[in-house]
């Protein structure tokens, strides 16, 4: 399964992919700043957003990538 981490109406959160994990997952990140392409997303299996308190709305890319890989880990 390929999961596009971005804001997306169609989104899940991060507990819910990792609540029910896929055998295989690949996690795509994209650039700070523009994130990833329209192209990219709709390519992905699902959109997986890491849920955040207050008014915070992403993370860099470095940031993501830990949370993302730390809470996926086996």
């Amino acid at each position: 399964m390929v999961a596009a981490l971005a804001l997306s109406h169609d989104s899940i959160t991060l507990d819910e992919l990792v609540a029910n994990p896929p055998e295989k997952l690949a996690l795509v990140l994209g650039t700070e700043g523009d994130g990833l392409s329209r192209g990219a997303v709709e390519a992905a299996d699902l959109v997986v957003r890491i849920p955040m308190a207050g008014e915070v709305d992403s993370l860099n890319v470095a940031a993501a990538s830990a949370v993302a890989f730390w809470a996926t880990r086996v």
